[in-house]
């Protein structure tokens, strides 16, 4: 597609089988072309994250048809793609974190992370079983952006406090892609 709109839509629904067939024949109803997507089954909602592309005249008709999915009880809310970011001088590093479940956890890592301007592109929670107690165990898995000149020595240190302060264990390495 030469000239081409992006959209970006979000939805969460019911986990019933066909419910990415709606969504894909309702994009390819309209000529769109399906480009990126995240998807998660969660608590028996089904939710996600998808990039679409679109010839402009269509866009509209598009995002219409996207928000009459509501109609079969799917949550849909569309929005226009921004542009490219400005290129910024970033390290894309990966953080985890493992630790007995308890409040807090994601909101003072998020914290310190945002204090610091660091991006969250991607993170990836969970709850387990701790292998010799069975108590419920935390698990976090997240790629964040990293401007180059932060003191990694700082957010090392910022976020063992954190660590030592909710007794998790927090890793920071340079991320594999």
């Amino acid at each position: 597609m030469s000239a081409s709109t992006p959209l970006v839509f979000t939805f969460v629904g019911t986990d019933q089988p066909g419910l990415v067939e709606t969504l894909s024949v309702t994009v390819a109803a309209h000529g769109g072309n399906w480009l990126e997507s995240r998807m998660s089954e969660l608590a028996g909602q089904f939710a996600g994250i998808v990039k679409v592309e679109v010839a402009p005249d269509r866009a509209a008709a598009l995002r219409a048809a996207l928000l009459a999915l509501s109609a079969q009880s799917l949550s849909v809310l569309v929005a226009q793609a921004a542009g490219a970011a400005p290129p910024r001088d970033l390290r894309l590093l990966r953080l985890g974190i493992v630790g007995n479940d308890r409040p807090g956890i994601v909101r003072e890592v998020a914290h310190a992370l945002a204090a610091r301007g660091i991006s969250v592109c991607e993170m990836d929670t969970s709850i387990t079983s701790a292998p010799m107690s069975g108590d419920p165990l935390f698990e976090a898995v997240a790629r964040i952006q990293v401007p180059q000149t932060l003191d990694l020595d700082e957010l090392n240190d910022q976020l063992g406090n954190i660590a030592d302060a909710l007794t998790v264990q927090i890793d920071l390495e340079e991320s594999l892609r």
